[in-house]
């Protein structure tokens, strides 16, 4: 059953990524001539194909050709967001041109440039913005419980998404941000690893990640990114280097509130298994005391309403991490990002660290 979703999703996946690639290749080829024809065609192939190579290329000797080969890939994600909704527009224009006949000749070779030269000043500027980590502070007061009454300072850094792109300079500006605030209590809801550990291996992140420092440790739950880069050796990597992964299970913290941790709904989709309900796996725990849960996913928050948990941690969405797909992500998600209360549980999902 988890092998037949897998295939079906990569799949539909692949599809999708041809049919949107070629409707944006065509595009382009259309506007050249020449020799620009040849070379707009390779270039483009280089960029359709470069982060499927580099992920295998990295599974086997990561090294300057897999890296170089998952940046550009990686960065023509986001490329192909912006040149899609071009082309698209570009078709709508050409519509009313028909019409109305209002275009100069040669309208469409000067916009091929200057939909290029805007595309990489946005995914520039953005990649900009995307390294600047912003600290938000919350203060929730947990009420109506029989607790030592006590302010704790808990910092929470979700999606660090640690491999080729978020290598040792990025995560060292991320520790050293958790680091100055001093925290007393650390957690990281999920995504802590991007994919396969080779390139977290090869880099010797586990050092940087053993640097933080919180007199009650540092918690994680699994995410989807580490049930796709193989779960059994991302758990045993972030385990070996302090990171406590709390997987359908509670620990009591400074014997007076409770830590949870949930499996990442990903775990049936890769193993067939199923994770335990919420309320399986806080039988044992103490409903006087206040309880902290990380669910990577932020779906169905009454759930965690339903069973009295106080405050909710969550990432996973990246508030789709580019616009327009904010918009969606507000519609899957009751909260793609940010701070809610529902009854007496407080929510708060990040946009991601990495």
């Amino acid at each position: 059953m988890a092998n037949k979703r897998l295939v079906s999703f990569f799949t539909i996946f692949f599809t999708l990524y041809a049919i949107i690639n070629f409707y944006i290749f065509i595009h382009g080829y259309n506007v050249m001539n020449g020799n620009g024809r040849l070379v707009f065609t390779t270039l483009f192939l280089i960029c359709a194909v470069s982060f499927f190579i580099g992920r295998y290329l990295e599974k086997r000797s990561s090294g300057f050709i897999s890296i170089l080969f998952v940046w550009i890939g990686s960065l023509w994600f986001a490329a192909i967001l912006y040149f899609f909704i071009a082309v698209l527009l570009t078709d709508i224009l050409l519509l009313f041109d028909i019409v109305f006949t209002f275009l100069p000749p040669g309208f469409f070779y000067y916009e091929f440039w200057f939909v290029i030269t805007t595309v990489l000043m946005t995914i520039f500027f953005g990649y900009l913005n995307s390294k600047n980590v912003r600290v938000k502070n919350l203060q929730i007061s947990i009420d109506n419980k029989q607790a030592k009454f006590k302010d704790y300072k808990i910092a929470v850094a979700s999606d660090i998404h640690l491999g080729t792109i978020i290598g040792a300079k990025r995560l060292n500006h991320i520790v050293d941000k958790i680091n100055s605030l001093q925290p007393d209590l650390v957690l990281l809801p999920g995504d802590v690893l991007d994919e396969d550990v080779t390139p977290v291996i090869r880099q010797n992140l586990g050092e940087l990640l053993k640097s933080i420092n919180a007199p009650f440790g540092v918690y994680s739950v699994t995410g989807n990114h580490e049930y796709i880069g193989g779960i059994d050796k991302a758990v045993k990597y972030l385990t070996e280097h302090n990171i406590k992964i709390l997987r359908d299970e509670s620990v009591l913290i400074d014997d007076n509130f409770y830590m949870v941790g949930r499996e990442d709904r990903a775990i049936t989709g890769f193993t067939g298994k199923k994770r335990k309900p919420l309320e399986d796996i806080l039988q044992n725990v103490d409903s006087n005391k206040p309880i902290i849960l990380m669910d990577h996913q932020p779906y169905d928050l009454q759930e965690a309403v339903k069973n009295k948990i106080d405050l909710q941690l969550s990432g996973h969405t990246h508030h789709a991490q580019m616009w327009p797909l904010s918009y969606f992500t507000k519609r899957i998600y009751e909260v793609s990002w940010g701070y809610k209360k529902k009854n007496n549980t407080h929510f708060y999902v990040s946009c991601g660290a990495g």
